[in-house]
């Protein structure tokens, strides 16, 4: 039976138990002596074979045992990078994902806005407004009475 993508999970479960179970019988292995040589419990086998799942370690050790490992690696081909990244990469391998950020995000990354303030664009040549700073010698006032 073919897996398709209309296939429930356990439909696909059942398949690859009855595909194990082919290929440890093509193989010429028990149950028994796979389990050992896969270094799991016979009833695990014994339950991937019925089709009741499995975790993907175990899977990978019953593979590897039947010489299938193979398998898993056209289950999920590595991705070919596009011409354009691996010019802009040049050898080297993409770690992260980049998102567009707006205008607001990256003024305030920058550190230059304030809660409420207006944004405004930056421009050459044109100095921030500065705050008036009290004169020279007044003594300030905050905070006594």
């Amino acid at each position: 039976m073919r897996i398709i993508p209309d296939t429930t999970d356990a439909a696909i479960t059942r398949i690859l138990g009855e595909r194990i179970e082919r290929y440890r019988i093509e193989a010429g292995l028990t149950q028994a002596e796979l389990s050992e040589q896969a270094g799991i419990g016979k009833r695990t086998l014994e339950r991937i074979e019925a089709g009741r799942g499995a975790e993907l370690v175990t899977l990978i050790r019953v593979l590897r045992a039947l010489n299938a490992l193979d398998g898993f690696d056209r289950l999920l081909p590595e991705l070919p990078a596009s011409p354009i990244e691996r010019l802009e990469l040049r050898g080297k391998q993409r770690q992260r994902v980049a998102h567009p950020r707006g205008r607001r995000e990256a003024t305030e990354r920058a550190g230059d806005v304030r809660e409420g303030a207006p944004i405004k664009p930056w421009t050459w040549g044109v100095p921030p407004a500065a705050s008036p700073s009290p004169a020279k010698g007044a003594r300030s006032t905050k905070g006594k009475r």
